[in-house]
């Protein structure tokens, strides 16, 4: 579940000074326990995406492929190497990753800036060719995800950490019908992080100062 020193910290390109300050000093903040004790990176994540309602294809595909490749390991090492996979696959364009060749994925192979899995990384591409038929056929990424929680997020208003599920039966249907369509890495709980992750779930707990901003 994706419940799961600033140099140069991407999460802060655009920000003013005093907005990076004010970042770097929020740590005060209550917020979900997973987010505890990360460094700048992880609370920006927390505090500016996880949870956010996102409607973009290219983003959605984004948060499929690094969930996928989250599989095993920790949400921390993937962000890490958010900037690099984004290099590495075309900034998550549906349209180019599908038409990356096997040269290219090897050569991806070689690339330390990532998570250098062959299955993980031939599933970016076989997910972005699965990915365009779904928009053959209902128009978007968007449309098809949101589909599954009626086109608003769901808000679960969680107390403690652990009454989170890693899984629901929203998470088990949309694996089952990914997996039919195709995809692979889209296994329930990877589905339901990234429900979490795009915002049709609200699962910041109530004492977190986000879940009533998202």
């Amino acid at each position: 579940m994706t419940s799961h020193s600033a140099v140069k910290n991407p999460a802060f390109a655009g920000m003013t000074s005093k907005k990076r300050n004010t970042r770097m000093t929020a740590k005060s903040l209550i917020r979900c326990r997973w987010a505890d004790g990360g460094n700048d990176l992880y609370l920006a994540y927390h505090d500016e995406e996880w949870g956010v309602p996102l409607h973009d294809d290219d983003k959605l595909f984004e948060f499929l492929v690094l969930e996928g490749a989250q599989a095993g390991l920790s949400w921390s090492t993937v962000l890490n190497k958010r900037e690099a996979y984004r290099r590495a696959f075309h900034d998550f364009n549906i349209a180019k990753v599908a038409r990356m060749t096997d040269a290219a994925l090897e050569k991806r192979l070689l690339d330390p800036g990532i998570i250098r899995n062959r299955q993980k990384i031939w599933s970016a591409r076989n997910n972005a060719r699965a990915a365009l038929k779904v928009v053959d056929e209902v128009g978007s990424l968007d449309a098809y995800f949101w589909s599954f929680v009626d086109g608003k997020p769901i808000r679960n208003r969680w107390r403690n950490h652990g009454d989170v599920p890693p899984r629901s039966e929203i998470s088990d249907k949309l694996s089952k019908d990914l997996q039919k369509r195709g995809f692979n890495f889209v296994g329930s709980t990877i589905m339901y992080a990234h429900m979490q992750a795009t915002g049709m779930v609200n699962d910041h707990l109530t004492s977190c100062f986000r879940e009533r901003e998202v």
